[in-house]
């Protein structure tokens, strides 16, 4: 347990993220109490307004001075607070493969969603995992003890070097296994079709999830900092390129930056957050940063 907990978990980084409280933007539907608000009516907690009683409800929910006013029976009705379900959907192909040790675009964005799991969890919440390549490969479904936490670490020590991304299905298949109103956080480079994972998104955004994309990159793949002569090796394509590294730089950079915006306008377009999360950038800053700008948000929304 703790082994996988230290490989996925550094303690510093939770340290420092341990007050935020990760807050769903909008109303959800749980299946338990717990600290969110829920557009669903229930008897608990703060009062939400009136409805005519009809035969059956309980009898100590009865306004009676409404009653001594207009002589007709009514039921106070409070807005429940619920628990809301997190599902961090994780690409495991090819492409996130490169880079090394911790800047491996999988090991980032694997202690990334990992340690946001964690939190979720520690509040009550739910959390389930998706790992995807050109299918959805491994889920494990929403739990909110430790023991999931572990059994999600075991399943990302499970995930192998495989195929290409296939977003858009696998986003549809995702979608297929939701319940009512989820959060579901993307974890990927989206290398692939931007069409099909702008349809990927409209179907989570169609069944009012609040979907998140954290798009993964590694720092070579924003900077281009190559020199000389070089030989490109396709992770998820056969066959390699030979290339000179002045001859390319601009044109890379233009069409990566191109790439990008085109992947914040789905995200702008659908009402959905990006972030961009580059492996040299720290853990904890990248996380702490953006607690607190949702924090902000959810403030003053």
């Amino acid at each position: 347990m703790r082994t996988i907990l230290s490989r996925y978990i550094d303690p510093a980084v939770l340290a420092l993220v341990a007050d935020r409280h990760f807050e769903p933007r909008d109303l959800i539907v749980g299946n338990m109490a717990g600290a969110h608000k829920s557009p669903l009516s229930g008897f608990a907690v703060e009062f939400a307004g009136h409805r005519e009683y009809v035969p059956g409800d309980d009898p100590k929910h009865i306004d009676w001075r409404v009653f001594f006013n207009r002589d007709k029976y009514f039921v106070k009705q409070y807005e429940l607070e619920t628990n809301f379900v997190c599902n961090f959907v994780l690409d495991t192909s090819a492409s996130m493969r490169y880079g090394e040790a911790n800047e491996q675009k999988l090991a980032y964005a694997s202690r990334l969603a990992m340690t946001l799991a964690f939190s979720v969890v520690r509040q009550s919440d739910k959390a389930s995992l998706a790992l995807f390549d050109d299918r959805v490969c491994h889920f494990v479904p929403p739990g909110n003890s430790l023991e999931q936490i572990l059994r999600m670490g075991d399943q990302l020590d499970r995930s192998r070097d495989t195929a290409k991304t296939r977003l858009g299905e696998c986003l549809m298949e995702v979608a297929s296994r939701l319940g009512r109103r989820e959060i579901v956080m993307i974890f990927s480079d989206f290398f692939g079709d931007t069409d099909e994972l702008e349809q990927g998104v409209q179907r989570l955004r169609y069944d009012r999830h609040e979907v998140l994309l954290f798009h993964v990159l590694h720092e070579d793949e924003l900077r281009f900092p190559f020199e000389g002569m070089l030989r490109a090796v396709g992770l998820e394509d056969e066959g390699n390129l030979p290339i000179a590294a002045v001859d390319v730089r601009s044109d890379y950079l233009r069409l990566m930056q191109a790439f990008r915006n085109k992947v914040q306008a789905i995200a702008s377009q659908n009402h959905c957050e990006y972030i961009l999360a580059s492996t040299a950038n720290p853990l904890a800053d990248l996380l702490s940063d953006y607690l607190n700008e949702r924090s902000q948000r959810n403030a003053n929304h």
